[in-house]
């Protein structure tokens, strides 16, 4: 059975139980990474995870608690290598390259701590007793800026991505779909409800979607806080697209205190039927292929009215 991995879900402000977006998908035996939020890579060690097992990585946006890690992360996977290691590639929407660069190339902001692991005597001694062999190899990273369409297509796996609504014209953001054989999981990113994320999802497995606070409190500060998802934003997603699976994530402080976390899933239930989880940092859940049976009808836009249609 597919895992989806949650080493973060939470937001930009650091509570003690949650803090940013991270999120690893274990299907078909590879492991497939979701944004790089704050300390993911520690939180990764936590559950028995490691750097090195990513091969992938694909980036929603370029706010901080989605990207803040990178750079441990990257460092990481290059200095616990032996340089026989996968490429690591990476995904994401305008930056991502140019980030990527800037970090670890070769005038990057860690350019002085790869030259010294590089070229050290002790550097190069432990990489040795690990198993590498001299010279050290550069590291080894390739960032593609992307955009709407297919953006992978790989021997057992492809995703496609599709315009989320959140912070225009600053930065662009992305919703990922992931197929594969054992099933296909979507990844809605920090977005409003919108037509296009519930037409990339229709017909999926699972959707893993921002679920920042209740509808309710959404409602009241509109219109100056778009682009985000509450609960019934979240619910009229998943029941429009058919999946038969949502797992919120991105949640804030409000729903994911104790006291609040049954109202918060009982009002997702109102509007959507299937497998409701309020996710938790550091767990690991089940998710699978369903037998759909046929595409989910399109809902009415008085019956859904936080999808905002285009």
């Amino acid at each position: 059975m597919a895992k989806l991995h949650v080493l973060g879900s939470g937001g930009p402000r650091p509570i003690k139980a949650r803090f940013g977006s991270s999120h690893i998908v274990d299907v078909g035996g590879r492991k497939i990474m979701f944004d790089c939020g704050p300390a993911s890579t520690y939180k990764m060690a936590q559950i028995g995870l490691h750097p090195l097992d990513i091969d992938y990585l694909f980036f929603t946006h370029h706010h901080f608690d989605h990207d803040v890690d990178f750079p441990c992360f990257m460092l990481t996977r290059w200095d616990e290598s032996i340089g026989k290691e996968n490429q690591l590639n990476v995904f994401g929407p305008n930056y991502t390259e140019s980030i990527t660069e800037r970090l670890v190339g070769e005038e990057g902001a860690f350019a002085y701590d790869l030259n010294a692991r590089r070229n050290h005597p002790l550097s190069q001694s432990l990489y040795e007793k690990r198993g590498g062999t001299l010279p050290r190899p550069r590291i080894n990273v390739k960032a593609r800026d992307v955009g709407p369409g297919t953006v992978f297509t790989g021997n057992d796996f492809e995703i496609t991505a599709a315009p989320a609504e959140h912070v225009q014209p600053y930065l662009d953001s992305l919703a990922y779909r992931l197929d594969t054989s054992e099933g296909s999981i979507v990844f809605t990113g920090d977005t409003e409800p919108c037509e296009r994320v519930v037409e990339l999802a229709r017909g999926a497995d699972a959707l893993v979607s921002m679920c920042g606070n209740f509808e309710s409190v959404y409602d009241e500060r509109r219109p100056a806080d778009v682009g985000q998802t509450g609960t019934l934003g979240a619910a009229e997603m998943a029941a429009e697209a058919g999946v038969k699976q949502l797992f919120l994530v991105h949640v804030g402080p409000d729903l994911s205190a104790p006291e609040n976390r049954e109202r918060g899933i009982a009002e997702v239930k109102t509007v959507f039927d299937g497998e409701v989880t309020l996710t938790d940092e550091l767990q690991t859940y089940d998710w699978h292929k369903h037998d759909h049976g046929h595409d989910a009808p399109v809902a009415d836009p008085e019956t859904h009215p936080h999808i905002h249609r285009h």
